[in-house]
């Protein structure tokens, strides 16, 4: 590996160790443009004062992937609670001390965004790890989730506006500015105003959102995918100047627009800095919604893999069974036309065998005891069956056998030693079956002996399609070799279980 790879695995591994320090930043250039005090001086004092609340969330954050991997789930919440819930209140409340309450709002304002930040990851990864495939959590995409976000922001920045009510650093006649600040008892006290701010502000947001969803459903979907780049252009010019008039007369109606000390919108609803702004819109939001097609057509080509490997799958496994029950049917045949009193105990084999395939068959995974057990049932009834007496030897060493694997898996290399070796055998046939499974990694050697005249039919259909099924079920998990020395056909499968 590269060092430029080595160096993007560190950042990914602590990505969250560098997300909280872009808060850390954050905040710094948030007080310093709110002070007015733009200078490096200031930018860098603002980081040096918040730098000991944000400590153990660094430090934490730091340490985070080797804690998510090697703590139990309780003790990790301790150590998270400890560092989110106790720590950084209380250094934030200490140094606020030591500075006499001098720099309160700004270490409220970290330990605030360091907790909602700390909060905000744990529920990603949550969702990343137990939710993400939920049904109605898929539901929602990105257009709805554009939308929940648009409202979220119109609620938060009316409460800031409510918040800034009556402060004279921001409220001045006929000049009302957005600050930062969050007071919940002025949202209550002027709860008349907050709601009308919400809706306000959320037309005007809405107003922008419409116009990505014309870009997203119709101008990228339908023009752009179809028609090319020209008609995209020309489409979306001609839905600019129909509809940015009427958006912008809508606009210049709402109350809101003189609150703030000045037209927030232009006076002309024709004026073309509206338009610009409407364009700037679509073209910004142009690489989120290509990326939303792409999802979107991504998705269907991996759905459309998926059935066809299952479509592949299950037409494998018509082959596989019909051929299996053909044989052993041919030799309760043969069985009954001797009159053989093992009749009655083959017939009994097979319907175990027909209800394991039946049933057990169908499902995605069986034990490792079932397959095991199905095997040895297989073997019986082969032997009860073979007219000459078989040299067998069977070993089997599994360290726990509930782990599971696909069904019907391993019993394709016996029918192949069967059918095109120990049947067909003039002499006393052998066969030689090992079966291992230690810490999820299965090997099955299956060693049978076959007449040399016919060496091209030691590996018949059944072999094929266990490769098949391999590359389906276990892509890049398994490993199959197949040998072919004088007279003896042996065949190996190293098996990574999930």
């Amino acid at each position: 590996m590269d060092k430029s790879a080595a160096r993007l695995n560190v950042i990914f591994k602590h990505q969250e160790f560098f997300i909280f320090i872009g808060l850390w930043f954050w905040i710094a250039i948030l007080f310093l443009w709110d002070k007015g005090a733009t200078t490096w001086d200031n930018y860098f004092n603002y980081l040096s004062l918040t730098f000991p609340v944000l400590a153990p969330c660094l430090l934490f954050s730091w340490f985070n992937p080797q804690l998510q991997a090697n703590t139990a789930r309780k003790k990790y919440l301790r150590y998270w609670l400890l560092c989110f819930m106790v720590c950084l209140p209380a250094i934030a409340t200490l140094f606020a001390c030591l500075f006499q309450w001098q720099y309160i709002n700004l270490y409220a304002l970290t330990a605030g965004a360091a907790l909602a930040l700390a909060l905000l990851l744990r529920i990603n990864s949550y969702y990343q790890n137990s939710i993400r495939h939920v049904k109605w959590i898929k539901k929602i995409g990105l257009e709805n989730a554009v939308l929940i976000s648009i409202v979220l922001f119109a609620l938060t920045i009316s409460i800031m506006a409510v918040s800034s009510m009556g402060n004279p650093r921001y409220d001045h006649q006929n000049n009302l500015l957005i600050g930062l600040e969050f007071s919940f008892f002025k949202v209550i006290r002027h709860f008349s105003a907050f709601i009308s701010f919400f809706v306000q502000f959320l037309i005007m947001y809405l107003s922008g959102y419409l116009f990505f969803f014309i870009n997203n459903r119709y101008l990228v979907a339908k023009v752009l995918k179809q028609q090319g780049l020209t008609s995209y252009i020309l489409s979306l010019l001609t839905t600019v100047v129909i509809l940015y008039p009427i958006i912008a007369q809508l606009l210049l109606f709402l109350p809101i627009n003189k609150i703030f000390g000045r037209d927030i919108f232009s006076p002309n609803p024709f004026d073309l800095e509206n338009a610009f702004s409407v364009i700037g819109i679509m073209i910004l939001s142009l690489p989120i919604v290509l990326s939303l097609q792409w999802g979107k057509q991504n998705n269907q080509i991996i759905a459309l893999e998926k059935e066809k490997s299952q479509a592949e799958l299950d037409l494998l496994k018509q082959q596989l069974n019909p051929h299996f029950f053909f044989n052993t049917l041919n030799n309760l045949y043969a069985l009954s036309l001797q009159k053989s009193d093992k009749t009655p105990e083959s017939i009994l084999q097979l319907a175990e065998l027909m209800r394991y395939t039946i049933y057990k068959g169908q499902e995605k995974q069986v034990s490792l005891a079932d397959e095991l057990k199905y095997i040895e049932d297989y073997l019986q009834l082969q032997q009860i069956r073979l007219k000459k007496p078989l040299d067998l030897k069977f070993e089997v060493e599994i360290s726990d056998d509930k782990q599971t694997i696909a069904p019907l898996m391993l019993i394709i290399l016996l029918e192949n030693a069967f059918k095109h070796g120990i049947e067909p055998a003039e002499e006393t046939a052998f066969l030689r079956l090992k079966l291992h499974c230690q810490q999820k990694e299965l090997y099955c050697c299956c060693e049978n002996s076959f007449e040399n005249d016919e060496p091209e039919k030691a590996g018949g259909i059944g072999l094929q399609n266990l490769v098949k099924r391999l590359e389906l079920l276990y892509p890049n998990q398994h490993r199959l070799t197949i040998s072919k020395d004088n007279s003896i056909f042996k065949a190996q499968l190293f098996l990574q279980l999930s």
